[in-house]
């Protein structure tokens, strides 16, 4: 399999923030704009793998500045480093006052999908190659968040152990 670059897997969408998506504070739903963001994701990970992917892990998800209704939220993502069957891929979401002008980045992810075969089983990635002063910086500092990943979903499966199926846990 040949590498690509990670231009290659560039996504861009753009939405208004319009009534319905957004709370009593007439902002944007954080979970719509996860929803946006998976979306997002998931598009660039299938364009660089060209294979069905699925939702492996969202990091942290930091919501900067509030999107309002009325503003335009322009959601961008690529693929920044690829590991056997995994893919990272960073998130950037931006809000717009279409009437000012103003742009905020409102918030900022890596989420990590792997792709599967039609049994659902991880298959092999094509490995990414950074260009830019950006990307190169995003891959070399990949491995140290794939490190992390790890060590939390560790600690996850611990926790739905200890916790289990049950409520009350006592």
């Amino acid at each position: 399999m040949e590498s690509k670059p990670c231009s290659k897997s560039l996504t861009v969408k753009t939405s208004h923030v319009l009534p319905p998506d957004t709370n009593t504070h007439g902002t944007l739903f954080g979970g719509k704009l996860m929803a946006h963001i998976d979306d997002v994701a998931a598009i660039a990970a299938a364009r660089h793998a060209r294979e069905t992917v699925v939702t492996a892990s969202t990091d942290s998800v930091d919501f900067l500045a509030p999107v309002k209704e009325g503003d335009s939220i322009c959601v961008e993502a690529f693929v920044t480093w690829t590991h056997n069957t995994s893919m990272e891929i960073f998130v950037k979401a931006v809000t717009e006052n279409l009437l000012t002008g103003d742009r905020k980045v409102c918030t900022t992810a890596f989420l990590t999908f792997v792709a599967v075969n039609a049994k659902g089983k991880p298959i092999p990635v094509v490995s990414v190659y950074p260009e830019t002063e950006l990307e190169k910086n995003l891959h070399e500092n990949a491995p140290i968040r794939a490190k992390h990943r790890i060590e939390r979903r560790t600690n996850s499966k611990l926790l739905a152990k200890t916790f289990g199926t049950e409520f009350p846990w006592q």
